[in-house]
């Protein structure tokens, strides 16, 4: 190769070298930058977030009898702004509030006065998600809080008896609080009706540590110590002690750190449990197996189920009479001459929490020739601790469902008989049914410090439906069915 040519060659291979790095950067320039292993989950995580709702409810309502002032537009007097737009707009007042109203004579002084200020208030928050990791895979979360409260007091001028004015008089509220809950954490453990679980001796010995952390924050509380060991005022069966202790044993959470009530109303809307905050509750779907290759053959459709609903809830609560805190410390000072407690702020005779996995595991196929199969497994217990007798009752049920349903089309039920001149056969449509499940139900009572646990109801149900329907045309229809259920009680000795 000459010189000539030589150069010629190079001068093509640089030109060649620079169009390719052209290329290269054009490339580059219309690429995505590649995203780390963090932020592609942070990524995966958004994008498969597909709804959220979130509804929040409130309702307030005050009735505030004796009222002096006129309402002469809008509910307000118009000259002198009473009883103020702020409590016309929905303002909810409170003790301060109504003792200023009074204080500046707009509240009746008639001794014959008896109707109470009347308060109300109901809370409910509801939130839902969906999320959809990947496809056919999809996860709905739950979470739910009710809290309801109505509080009413005699506000009446009692100078003639001691000279004070007007004086508030048997304050007194009431209410219920639920929220979404976890506590599947003691759910599987072994479960003996006559036998006192070793979730329920946690639950007794978390007391001890529940009253020492009680006694170091209340201000009212010297340092003295009972013989038993706990602390005076907090003692085994006081109400502050005996629920977070609950809570903390069949939650599986330290006694150190379980929330704690408060014990003060200053308002309406003021919520002592809520330091309890609602947990999500969840519902899984997959349906993607018969997607597979190697099962699209055999299945139309195969879907798998689980799911966990729970709820903690106090049907009702109200005030203590004899509740005290002279210092506004939030903390009770009284202790009740009988117990030797103190008395809370609000007393709370029940506490219950329900929980199901319903399902545990679902698995519903559909073949190809028409045959459906379902099984499940679902799960329950219910907790109802008394604050009365200071019992336990524990409810356990396990249901296992089986069942089957296949049609066929053309199946000649009755050969050889005809209906009509020309003989028409009966091969239409039938569907063959079957449903199969036990059902294991036991409930355990076990009362604190007793050292005895025993079964009080429990029994075994086991039921099977098999049914048939035909087709004869789209008018009439033959359908055979029989159901029979068969439930064998058990014995408190028998374990579960």
């Amino acid at each position: 190769m000459s010189a000539k040519e030589l150069r010629k060659a190079r001068k093509e291979a640089r030109k060649k070298e620079k169009e390719e790095k052209r290329k290269l950067k054009e490339q580059r320039k219309n690429q995505l930058p590649e995203v780390g292993g963090a932020m592609r989950v942070i990524g995966n995580l958004a994008t498969s977030l597909k709804r959220v709702g979130i509804q929040y409810n409130e309702d307030f309502g005050t009735m505030l009898p004796g009222y002096m002032d006129s309402t002469r537009v809008l509910g307000a007097n118009i000259k002198n702004g009473n009883p103020g737009f702020g409590f016309i707009f929905g303002y909810q007042p409170d003790t301060n509030w109504i003792n200023r109203f009074g204080a500046k004579g707009l509240l009746s002084t008639d001794s014959l006065v008896s109707a109470m200020i009347q308060q109300r208030y109901s809370q409910r928050l509801n939130i839902t998600a969906q999320l959809s990791p990947f496809r056919d895979l999809n996860i709905d979360l739950n979470i739910d809080k009710s809290f309801s409260k109505q509080y009413s007091e005699l506000y009446k001028d009692t100078s003639a008896t001691d000279n004070v004015g007007l004086t508030r008089l048997n304050p007194y509220a009431m209410g219920s609080f639920s929220i979404s809950y976890i506590s599947y954490q003691t759910m599987f453990t072994k479960f003996d009706p006559n036998v006192i679980s070793e979730t329920f001796k946690q639950f007794e010995s978390n007391r001890l540590i529940l009253s020492q952390r009680l006694a170091k924050l209340n201000p009212y509380q010297s340092g003295a110590i009972d013989a038993d060991g706990y602390y005076k005022g907090y003692g085994r069966y006081a109400q502050d002690v005996v629920i977070p202790s609950f809570l903390a044993a069949y939650g599986k959470k330290d006694p150190g750190s379980v929330k704690l009530f408060k014990n003060s109303n200053p308002n309406i809307r003021s919520n002592a449990f809520k330091g309890l905050l609602p947990r999500p509750n969840w519902t899984v779907t997959y349906n993607g197996l018969s997607k597979i290759p190697a099962l699209e053959e055999i299945f139309s459709n195969v879907t798998i189920k689980h799911g966990y609903h729970s709820t903690l809830s106090m049907n009702s609560f109200n005030t203590a009479l004899l509740f005290q805190d002279p210092l506004r410390l939030s903390f009770p000072s009284f202790y009740d001459t009988l117990t030797g407690n103190f008395v809370p702020f609000f007393l709370v005779p029940n506490i219950t929490i329900q929980e199901s996995f319903d399902p545990l595991i679902e698995v519903d196929m559909t073949f190809t020739n028409q045959l459906s199969v379902r099984a499940e497994f679902r799960k329950t217990r219910s907790l109802s601790l008394s604050l009365i007798d200071y019992q336990l009752a524990e409810n356990r049920s396990t249901e296992m469902t089986f069942g089957f349903n296949w049609r066929k089309k053309g199946l000649p039920l009755l050969k050889n008989l005809k209906i009509g001149k020309k003989g028409m056969k009966l091969d239409n449509d039938v569907t063959f049914r079957f449903d199969f499940s036990v059902r294991d139900d036991a409930t355990a009572n076990s009362k604190l410090d007793q050292g005895t646990s025993f079964g009080t109801a429990g029994q075994k149900v086991i039921r099977f439906a098999p049914s048939i329907d035909y087709i004869l045309n789209n008018r009439v229809s033959l359908t055979g069915s029989r159901s029979e259920e068969r439930r064998v009680g058990k014995e408190c000795s028998s374990r579960w």
